[in-house]
């Protein structure tokens, strides 16, 4: 796996692991642990290029490490492969809500998309049955220490394929069982959210929640179509926002802006923007800025006033946690405990909970922070 602090810590000493933490943009077929993968692969005869565990973490970063977002994706063929199964559906999301606790995550949206788990002969329904199973599983492992978790459900569909509208009534199907959201992954540019208005008209009518990937492998006219024909609450990556923003002048204090009328938009209506810092480096989504954490127009948007969270994508992939993708920030652009409350605040406000239950998280964060 890539070389990470253990024990990432704030220039105050505060211990990053242990602050309460809120994840919204947190693939399950990016999250696998090596080892299952290895363990699972063995028991139906794939293929991987390495059998030991930290090789095969060492090779899923080498591979995700392309600037590419088509390229990124191929690693996913060897996870979704080992989760064809109920038992291996389950046993992947059992371990990810556990991995999930042990970051500290007190409230987790798991996005998967049940259409690429139906190869030996599970429904649609069924994959999310199994899906279900083992995030409460986890669950119960996870509070069982102690530690206070409450994980949903994002329904995905994927957007090169013509099964939007079928996958948003499987989310509605399950909304009482453990599915909070609706949203569209997979190859971006090329394949915009209008694609899908069916599934989002339907989906707006059922008064059900969407996320919608855009601003990562492609710009403006894929945000505005999330935000038109999808109707989304949250924008997965986002990041391309920041074309929509044009730096008049700098000085030593200030840095001054215009504001297309996309970005005030999105940022009047304070539609989170679920950013990925290691992932957006490694698929080049911020490419147009530069390659280096510090290039990322993250803490412009943050200081404009913008609903930033910060997010794993692909823990596998991208060999990392919220814990780490937050010390990242923190040790780029000098950011200290209020900052990275500030980021599990806006996280819980996009949450798709009802708003007590959004509040009551808020008030977790709060006690979280001020106890740490």
């Amino acid at each position: 796996m890539s070389e990470q602090n253990e024990n990432p810590t704030l220039s105050d000493g505060t211990d990053i692991a242990a602050l309460p933490k809120v994840s919204l943009h947190d693939h399950l077929d990016g999250g696998l642990r090596p080892a299952t993968v290895v363990e699972l692969g063995a028991e139906i005869g794939l293929e991987l290029p390495a059998t030991e565990s930290d090789e095969l973490g060492d090779w899923f970063a080498a591979k995700s490490n392309s600037g590419s977002l088509v390229e990124y994706l191929k690693t996913f063929d060897l996870t979704t492969a080992v989760m064809q199964t109920r038992e291996g559906l389950t046993r992947v999301a059992r371990e990810f809500v556990q991995d999930l606790g042990a970051d500290g995550v007190v409230y987790g949206e798991i996005r998967w998309a049940p259409e690429q788990h139906l190869s030996r002969g599970l429904s649609l329904d069924e994959t999310v049955e199994a899906v279900q199973a083992g995030i409460e599983q986890g669950l119960d492992d996870v509070t069982a220490t102690g530690h206070p978790l409450r994980v949903g459900q994002l329904v995905t569909a994927m957007r090169h394929n013509d099964r939007g509208l079928e996958i948003a009534e499987l989310a509605v199907r399950h909304r009482d069982r453990g599915v909070v959201g609706f949203d569209i992954a997979g190859p971006e540019a090329g394949f915009l959210p209008s694609k899908h208005r069916a599934a989002f008209d339907y989906l707006a009518a059922q008064f059900f929640p969407a996320t919608v990937h855009a601003g990562e492998a492609d710009g403006l006219e894929s945000i505005r179509s999330a935000l038109l024909d999808g109707r989304a609450l949250r924008l997965g990556h986002g990041v391309r926002i920041a074309e929509d923003i044009v730096i008049e002048r700098q000085d030593d204090e200030n840095t001054y802006v215009t504001l297309g009328t996309v970005a005030q938009w999105v940022k009047d209506r304070e539609i989170a923007l679920e950013t990925s810092p290691t992932s957006n480096l490694q698929t080049g989504a911020i490419a147009a800025w530069g390659d280096d954490i510090l290039d990322h127009p993250f803490d412009l948007l943050y200081q404009l006033g913008f609903r930033v969270t910060v997010n794993t994508d692909n823990r596998l992939m991208s060999g990392t946690t919220l814990t780490r993708e937050l010390s990242i920030l923190a040790e780029a652009f000098q950011y200290d405990r209020t900052d990275l409350e500030v980021f599990q605040l806006n996280a819980a406000a996009a949450s798709f909970l009802p708003l007590e239950e959004r509040e009551e998280l808020a008030d977790i964060i709060t006690a979280g922070f001020e106890g740490s």
